[in-house]
């Protein structure tokens, strides 16, 4: 699979940068005084400075599986071990989670492993695993 590219504006470039860096392990590629690049789990996240950008307080969510879960977001999918390797990371850094790391479909097709959060910005990541990657997209 080639990696995805994905530009999110941020009105702190440091607080972003710092974040995405200390919390998350993400190594830093080409910079700049308004945008950094990022290796978020081997694909290209951009963050880039935008003055006066007004972060969203009130973020939108969807119903599913009984929580909220916060339109839109990204992330990606990890091996299952290195997901319990972030979750537990995540949850020694106080991470505040808006969807504790748990277990959906335990047990049955699709089974899946997911947690989500917000970063400094508002901007809301999942981080998900599969039990059996041949089921990502199994119904």
């Amino acid at each position: 699979m080639t990696p995805f590219h994905l530009a999110i504006p941020v009105a702190n470039l440091e607080v972003c940068r710092q974040f995405y860096k200390e919390v998350l392990g993400c190594q830093e590629g080409r910079s700049d005084a308004n945008w950094v690049d990022l290796n978020f789990f081997g694909h290209q996240l951009v963050i880039h400075q935008k003055a006066g950008m007004v972060i969203n307080k009130n973020p939108v969510s969807n119903a599913v599986d009984g929580h909220q879960v916060p339109v839109p977001h990204f992330g990606v999918v990890l091996d299952w071990n290195d997901w319990i390797t972030l979750s537990n990371t995540l949850q020694e850094k106080n991470i505040k989670f808006v969807i504790q790391p748990y277990i959906r479909f335990k047990g049955e097709v699709g089974e899946q492993a997911t947690m989500f959060f917000y970063d400094p910005e508002n901007n809301a990541l999942e981080f998900k695993a599969f039990k059996n990657i041949d089921q990502l997209f199994a119904k």
